[in-house]
C-alpha cells in the first residue's frame, strides 16, 4: 500500500510530540507494509479514519486499489470540525 500526504496533514503531524509522530509512523508502517489499518472507521462514502484509543484520529481517502491519502490529523473533541475540514479536503483533492 502506497501511502500520501496531504499539505494539511503534515502541518498537524510535524505540531505532533515525538512520541505521538513514533505511533503515527508505526501505523502508517503497517498499513504501508502489511496493508493492516487496525481500529478502522468508514465516515462516508470516500472518507475513513484511523482511530487510537487516546482519541487520535488521521482522516483519509483511498485513491486507487493500492493508495491512500491521509487528509488530516486531530483528536476526537474536535471531531465535527474536522471531518467538515477533512471533507473538503477531500474534494478539493478529487478535483486537482
Amino acid at each position: 500500500m502506497t501511502v500520501l500526504q496531504t499539505t494539511e496533514f503534515k502541518q498537524w503531524y510535524l505540531k505532533c510530540n515525538l512520541k505521538d509522530r513514533a505511533q503515527i509512523d508505526s501505523r502508517i508502517a503497517r498499513i504501508e507494509d502489511f496493508d493492516h489499518f487496525g481500529d478502522c472507521k468508514l465516515i462516508d462514502n470516500n472518507l475513513a479514519e484511523l482511530r487510537w484509543k487516546i482519541g487520535r484520529r488521521i482522516y483519509f481517502t483511498r485513491v486507487g486499489e493500492h493508495t491512500i491519502l491521509l487528509l488530516l490529523g486531530g483528536l476526537k473533541n474536535a471531531q465535527k470540525k474536522d471531518i467538515k475540514k477533512a471533507k473538503l479536503l477531500l474534494k478539493r483533492y478529487a478535483e486537482s
